[in-house]
């Protein structure tokens, strides 16, 4: 036997408490009893006690508890096997990790907003196979496609400024990692999307958005950051970068560039906003609304048959007898006269 939600078992041990709290009722029950009237008295009027059917609707009510409890927690036993198929399209997630991503034009910056976006673009994909590179100077696959959710984002958690050696932000690189990270066996649509804020600092972008086009794959932009430009922290000494003349270096959102990788490849552009569904809105009106899901995987599962009704049957039948049941008696005769 198996439990869905095992953690409601530990309800259990509350049981002893309610018996305790049944046995106290029914003391002070009796006791107020006792003072309105004398027993024999009390008797005529309501009726001669019977201290084993108290009990054992105690007992009874016990029992419907724990059964309760134990349908709540989805017990399971028996099993059979269902033929199961898997389909959605590949994703590789692209995220910008140069120094400039920690600007706070966004708060808390750049970067940190990402990733929240990012984690909530992973709660909502629907079959997909996602990967994930990073970039900046240079491009890294960090995670390949994968369906397994949880190793993806323990991934994304790690990525930070310093991840990559090269400094800068190498569109052309970041999108040529990605394509190299797609399984060309499969006939599933591609996608990429590129996390950044934009500034691409070799001018390879369009030319590698050319390159995925060729391979008939999709660049979906997220773009991060504000246009007016925002000053770039050091990683050390806690003041903002500047260049040789002395002047404080300011990180703009370059959209316009942006949008035209977006376009060469037939993608999308989306602005990132207060909110933190930007990035969900990009992915159900953009890429699930224009890419065609194919077969990811298939085969067999086992699959556990839920018994919760069991028990849910069990103490419904105990609750009616429970009901049903009278404490206490009429005494023969009791209506003579009448």
């Amino acid at each position: 036997m198996s439990f869905n939600n095992a953690w409601m078992l530990h309800f259990l041990w509350l049981l002893s408490f309610v018996a305790a709290g049944l046995i106290i009722s029914g003391r002070l029950r009796t006791n107020r009893l006792n003072r309105i009237a004398e027993p024999e008295l009390l008797e005529r009027i309501t009726g001669k006690p019977r201290p084993g059917v108290r009990f054992f609707k105690g007992a009874l009510i016990i029992v419907v508890l724990a059964l309760l409890i134990t349908a709540l927690s989805g017990p399971r036993w028996g099993s059979h096997y269902q033929e199961v198929s898997q389909k959605g399209v590949d994703i590789v997630l692209c995220v910008d990790v140069s120094p400039s991503m920690l600007a706070s034009d966004v708060k808390p910056d750049r970067l940190e907003q990402a990733k929240r976006e990012i984690t909530d673009f992973i709660k909502v994909v629907q079959g997909d196979r996602v990967g994930l590179v990073a970039f900046s100077g240079d491009a890294f696959l960090e995670c390949p496609l994968t369906l397994d959710y949880a190793a993806l984002q323990m991934f994304l958690g790690q990525i930070e400024p310093g991840l990559i050696p090269v400094p800068g932000t190498n569109l052309g690189a970041a999108i040529d990692k990605s394509v190299e990270a797609f399984d060309y066996k499969t006939a599933t649509d591609k996608v990429i999307l590129l996390v950044t804020d934009g500034e691409d600092n070799e001018g390879k972008g369009k030319e590698a958005a050319e390159k995925a086009k060729a391979k008939g794959i999709k660049i979906y932009v997220f773009g991060i950051g504000a246009t007016e430009g925002a000053p770039v922290p050091e990683s050390e000494g806690g003041g903002f970068a500047k260049d040789e003349s002395g002047n404080m270096v300011l990180s703009k959102l370059d959209e316009t560039g942006l949008e035209k990788i977006a376009s060469i490849t037939g993608g999308g552009y989306v602005r990132a906003a207060a909110g933190d569904l930007d990035l969900d809105m990009l992915y159900f009106a953009g890429i699930k609304a224009h890419t065609k899901a194919s077969g990811l995987k298939s085969g067999k599962i086992k699959v556990y048959e839920d018994r919760f009704t069991i028990f849910l049957a069990a103490a419904i039948i105990l609750m009616l007898i429970e009901r049903m049941l009278k404490e206490r008696g009429k005494l023969p005769g009791f209506n003579k006269g009448k």
